[in-house]
């Protein structure tokens, strides 16, 4: 049987006192703090306190909260490093002595880093993680200045190419904005050129509903402000800002030359990587594709103040306050009272029946709900992280066809269970006719099925080639047309079909016709990929008004060894009730398979959709 739905809650786990779950602490060591004027800092919007800093005891009775709880510590800002020397070794210091904590990181513009700081850094905490804020090259990093309006990139860059001669490994965010939009590769190929750098997160600059200067907390107005009104006059938002639709293409364009020029093998590019884990079945770190999400992170402010994540807007996120010491347990109370955390959760309602659910993760909580308050629903944002699946799973499985990324007509559209037991040892046998081939039970249902226990619904079924004497009495008659034509005349391998079972009369769900190919390797699942898009359009034109086509694809796993497959599918859905739909079924069969024939004919090189 299909596995049940997914509910909300595992979309979106609370936090638990009886588990062990790690979280993440975001130390705002001086709010919202900084040395630079970046133009788009979302942490100057906020009602943050300027000068103050967070005490290294703070820091220690923040992560003595969680007890024997894993905990990975952020050092943030502002610029965390304006907190001074003294101060951040005391931080250090009382950080490494917390049997808890098991990963210590900094964010940092990198404009203080120099060999006393490396040195110091080694001497309290050598194991820190840094990362640097740089927004690629020269002009991607535009909209990052000095209070003087001053561009600040000669700066970083000189930082990452003093941690490279220390030997250090970092990562960068850099934070896509209009100033990089149509240069994914050129950025990417930036980066990677310092050698200090070993992870690239690309991160969207989703700021189109900014309509204000940020505040000021004194009268005079430096230059960098004025710049910043400048980019605010025209009426659309920022100028820095980009579209979730902007966003998607330029990870694609970057994913597909990180796969491409081999950059895979040095860099880690994000959200790229934590795509594939979810495609490939695996658990990915970044909350936006796990069910860790608000409820796991926590942040820290100089005054106190502790809060959920901090991307969520301020006071709003606010659960406590650290002079009062809470405990574990009262932190969890004030989440399941906080009405923005109990707003976040509901937005999982709508990933439950979602098909990208499982590889999706339901993306941010704080930009969808950004989204819901200032649009209508969170549509755009959800596009754009189905488009990413899509490109990626296209890439993974036709590296070689980059503009494969850019087709709408085969998106990511898995089937579960989807699994076989041997599929190296099906393939071998397809294009074998001389390896043996033990005899298959085949049993019928009342309804039509053919499987191994004679059953309605999804149940095992032997794995037949057309070298098997079965092979014929195995596959349902209404399907069979488009099996012959796809395995005789065209040469694909099926390994999967369903002619469509009404199921009257029984508490089942009626179910479509379905074909499963499994292509043989990366060049011939770009040809199919092609024929399919094509034959998406061409469906549209010829099929009756009772049924459509959905074409997609899916990875297929080996039961013996888990490796897993790429390959796609083709299914007839109805349009409207499943009565006019299998009245329809044998004509759409038909005009299917006459119009596979005519693609065909033609070898198509790529698909004909555009982005």
């Amino acid at each position: 049987m299909p596995p049940a739905t997914p509910t909300p809650e595992a979309m979106y786990r609370p936090l638990f006192a009886d588990d062990r779950r790690p979280v993440s602490v975001i130390l705002k060591l001086r709010g919202e703090t900084c040395n630079i004027d970046c133009l788009y800092c979302y942490e100057k919007r906020k009602e943050a306190p300027g000068g103050a800093r967070l005490s290294a005891a703070d820091a220690a009775r923040l992560t003595a909260i969680f007890g024997a709880r894993p905990v990975a510590v952020e050092l943030h800002g502002g610029e965390p490093l304006t907190v001074g020397r003294a101060a951040f070794a005391e931080i250090l210091d009382r950080l490494a002595a917390q049997p808890n904590v098991v990963r210590v990181s900094m964010q940092t513009n990198g404009l203080l880093l120099d060999d006393s700081w490396l040195d110091l850094i080694d001497a309290h905490y050598p194991g820190l993680e840094i990362g640097i804020s740089l927004d690629g090259d020269a002009a991607g990093n535009a909209w990052r200045v000095g209070y003087d309006a001053q561009p600040t990139y000669d700066r970083v860059a000189a930082a990452l190419r003093l941690l490279a001669a220390r030997g250090r490994h970092v990562g960068v965010i850099s934070v896509v904005t209009s100033a990089m939009l149509g240069r994914a590769a050129e950025i990417l190929d930036h980066l990677a050129g310092f050698a200090a750098v070993r992870a690239v997160n690309l991160v969207p600059c989703f700021d189109a509903t900014v309509a204000a200067p940020t505040r000021l907390a004194g009268a005079r107005v430096p230059a960098s402000r004025h710049l910043q009104q400048a980019a605010l006059t025209g009426g659309s938002g920022p100028a820095w800002a980009i579209t979730p639709a902007e966003y998607a293409s330029f990870v694609l364009s970057a994913t597909a030359h990180w796969i491409g020029s081999g950059l895979f093998r040095r860099i880690k590019l994000e959200p790229a990587v934590s795509t594939i884990h979810r495609l490939t079945g695996a658990a990915a770190n970044i909350c936006h594709f796990s069910d860790a999400k608000c409820d796991h992170v926590f942040t820290a402010y100089p005054d106190g103040r502790m809060g959920s994540c901090d991307e969520l807007p301020a006071p709003q996120a606010q659960l406590t306050g650290l002079p009062r010491a809470p405990e574990e347990a009262d932190i969890i109370g004030a989440q399941r009272r906080l009405p923005l955390l109990e707003a976040g959760r509901s937005l999982m309602a709508k990933c439950a029946s979602c098909r990208y659910r499982d590889t999706c993760g339901g993306g941010c909580v704080a930009t969808r709900w950004r989204a819901h308050r200032h649009a209508d629903g969170d549509d755009e944002y959800c596009a754009y992280r189905m488009r990413l699946v899509n490109g990626i799973a296209a890439l993974l499985a036709e590296p070689q066809r980059p503009g494969g990324a850019s087709c709408r007509a085969v998106p990511w559209r898995p089937r579960r269970p989807n699994s076989m037991p041997d599929v190296a040892g099906f393939l071998a046998r397809w294009d074998d006719p001389s390896r043996p081939r033990p005899a298959a039970t085949l049993r019928h249902s009342d309804h039509g099925n053919i499987n191994s226990a004679g059953l309605v619904g999804t149940h095992p079924a032997d794995d037949l080639d057309p070298h098997h004497p079965q092979w014929r009495d195995g596959i349902e008659p209404a399907v069979w047309p488009l099996v012959d034509l796809l395995t005789r005349r065209l040469g694909y391998v099926t390994y999967d079909s369903c002619q469509g079972h009404r199921y009257t009369g029984l508490d089942l769900a009626p179910v479509g016709l379905h074909v499963g190919v499994l292509p043989r390797h990366r060049t011939e699942s770009a040809r199919l990929s092609a024929v399919l898009c094509r034959l998406d359009t061409r469906a549209r034109q010829v099929l009756p008004a009772a049924c459509q086509l959905l074409v997609g694809r899916d990875r297929l796993t080996c039961e013996t060894t888990s490796r897993q497959y790429p390959v796609l599918g083709l299914s007839l859905a109805p349009t409207a009730g499943w009565d006019a739909y299998f009245a329809a079924l044998d004509e759409a069969v038909t005009a299917v398979t006459t119009a596979l024939i005519d693609i065909a004919s033609t070898a198509p090189a790529d698909c004909e959709c555009r982005p």
